[in-house]
């Protein structure tokens, strides 16, 4: 065995089972220098890494897989508002701390103090603050929607007070007995170029009884997206269908027309079409390839009337009306809308339900013979 390589390693760091360990087969195989000299690299390796001071592999290892947003570097002097033991959803399933800075938001680990996700304040289109449905005990979620659409945040307030000793904020007063989600929002729009959005109930309120909150008012509607279950939120700049990955907001102005299909007695379908692309100019000839459908089932009956009133309120029953919507993103004068003839989507559905219905039963006249 070569003793300058056995004398380079510093088996005293080692706990004791592991010093005794390396050292009893390098004993054994005292013969074999090859082999010898593996284990010293080996052993000499593990010490360079853990004499690195943040105890972090060479920068070739591969990055962690867990980690889907980029950890953004805060500068030193950033100045931070933080509330800990928060329940993230989205990158990953697991409670961090959330920092805010003027350059960035991240989630750190609270044992380690790594960063574990950030992004840019700059790259945040939309934030999202929308009551946990289903909970006996009320919760907010809030989902931050960035300009990539595999860059998404979801984390989860109490409806609670907020505990003294989970804030730390500068600059930024709070009162006593101040709400998780009050104190969020505060946070969140100081730094965002869009404010909150969060549920009006002049847009829309459920008509069905919350069983797990009796007398509380829902501003949700259940629904399947496939063979995924979730929730319908009809918010003021949009319409919101979470909680499972990923998460899908339709701002009006990526919405073409909104519909109706599958028209029965207790449950409907709604058919979002949506656009592909950044909105095309107004000139753009062919529609039919810059967009496509998706459709939301078994929304319920009782919730009929205040989906269409807010689907006619905002004008997403009409196609002709999507140039409108386009402009006002784009900032440009748009066609204006011709008033709606009062008839909505359900009613068109029915009704062409009904005349199919007609037409099979006037083939079945032609068809009668009474012998």
């Amino acid at each position: 065995m070569s003793n300058r390589k056995q004398q380079a390693v510093n088996f005293k760091s080692y706990p004791p089972e592991l010093e005794a360990t390396v050292l009893a087969i390098t004993k054994k195989y005292r013969n074999d220098r090859d082999l010898q000299d593996l284990f010293l690299d080996l052993a000499r390796y593990i010490e360079e890494v853990r004499r690195d001071g943040k105890g972090k592999p060479a920068a070739t290892s591969p990055p962690s897989k867990k980690r889907k947003l980029e950890a953004t570097e805060i500068p030193d002097n950033d100045t931070l508002d933080s509330i800990a033991d928060l329940s993230f959803s989205i990158p990953q399933r697991k409670k961090f701390k959330l920092e805010l800075g003027g350059a960035t938001l991240r989630a750190t680990n609270q044992s380690t103090h790594e960063t574990e996700c950030a992004v840019d304040w700059s790259k945040v289109d939309y934030c999202v603050c929308v009551p946990v449905p289903e909970k006996a005990q009320p919760q907010y979620n809030f989902c931050i929607f960035t300009q990539q659409s595999d860059e998404q945040i979801l984390f989860t307030v109490p409806g609670t007070a907020i505990k003294p000793e989970s804030v730390s904020t500068k600059d930024l007063p709070i009162s006593e007995g101040e709400a998780y989600k009050d104190v969020t929002i505060k946070m969140l729009n100081k730094r965002l170029k869009r404010k909150v959005i969060q549920p009006d109930e002049k847009d829309f309120i459920s008509q069905l009884a919350q069983a797990h909150r009796k007398g509380e008012k829902a501003v949700h509607v259940k629904a399947f997206r496939g063979s995924k279950d979730g929730f319908l939120f009809l918010l003021p700049l949009g319409i919101l269908f979470g909680f499972k990955k990923p998460l899908e907001l339709f701002p009006f102005a990526n919405i073409h027309s909104i519909s109706y299909t599958s028209v029965l007695q207790r449950t409907f379908n709604l058919n979002i079409t949506v656009y592909t692309s950044p909105p095309p100019p107004p000139t753009t000839a062919s529609q039919e390839e810059q967009t496509k459908e998706i459709e939301f089932s078994m929304l319920d009956q009782a919730d009929f009337p205040g989906i269409d009133n807010y689907i006619k309120h905002h004008g997403l029953h009409d196609a002709s009306m999507a140039e409108q919507r386009r402009a006002k993103k784009l900032n440009i004068n748009g066609k204006q809308p011709d008033k709606a003839d009062g008839e909505g989507e359900l009613v068109k559905a029915e009704r062409e339900a009904g005349d199919e219905e007609d037409d099979e039963d006037e083939e079945d006249d032609e068809n009668f013979d009474p012998g």
